[in-house]
C-alpha cells in the first residue's frame, strides 16, 4: 500500500502547481490589461476635476479614438486628479498637446479630447500633458449658457 502515499503527494504538488500557474495567468492578464494594445504608450495629465470620467474611457483626437484611460488617482499635494492614459503607438502627440475632459453626451459619459499643439517635439512614453482643462459640470455649462457669464 505504499503507492497511495506517493500518488497523494504528487496530487498535492500538482494542485499547487495549477494554483501557481492560475495566479501567474491572472497577474499577467491584469498587467496586460493596464497597458493599451501592442505598442501603445502611456502618458499622464493632471486635471482640476474629472467628474464622470471612468477607467477605460475613450481618449479621442479629432473625434477618433486613439487611446483609453488606464487609471487615475489624486495628487495629495495639489489635490489634482492625475489621469494616466494609453495612446496608440502610431499617434505622436506634440509636447504642447491640450487635453480636455468633455461630456460625450448629455447623459454623461466623459471622454478626454486631445488637441495637438504645434510643437515639433513629441511626448514620450510616461510624459505629461501639461495643458489641460478639467470637466465642466453640466449645471455650470447651463448657467454659462443662460447668463452668458464668463469665468
Amino acid at each position: 500500500g505504499g503507492g497511495a502515499v506517493g500518488g497523494n503527494v504528487f496530487g498535492t504538488i500538482g494542485g499547487g502547481l495549477v494554483l501557481i500557474v492560475a495566479g501567474l495567468f491572472v497577474f499577467y492578464a491584469f498587467a496586460k490589461s493596464d497597458r493599451s494594445g501592442p505598442g501603445g504608450y502611456e502618458v499622464m495629465a493632471r486635471f482640476d476635476r474629472i467628474d464622470g470620467l471612468k477607467r477605460g474611457g475613450d481618449v479621442t483626437l479629432s473625434g477618433v479614438k486613439v487611446g483609453t484611460v488606464t487609471s487615475f488617482d489624486l495628487d495629495p499635494k495639489t489635490y489634482q486628479a492625475v489621469v494616466r492614459m494609453a495612446v496608440a503607438s502610431d499617434v505622436k502627440l506634440p509636447l504642447d498637446t491640450n487635453a480636455k475632459i468633455v461630456s460625450e453626451s448629455l447623459l454623461g459619459g466623459m471622454v478626454i479630447v486631445l488637441e495637438p499643439g504645434g510643437s515639433d517635439k513629441s511626448l514620450r512614453a510616461g510624459g505629461e500633458i501639461t495643458k489641460t482643462q478639467g470637466a465642466v459640470p453640466l449645471s455650470e455649462l447651463i448657467a454659462k449658457f443662460m447668463f452668458g457669464g464668463t469665468k
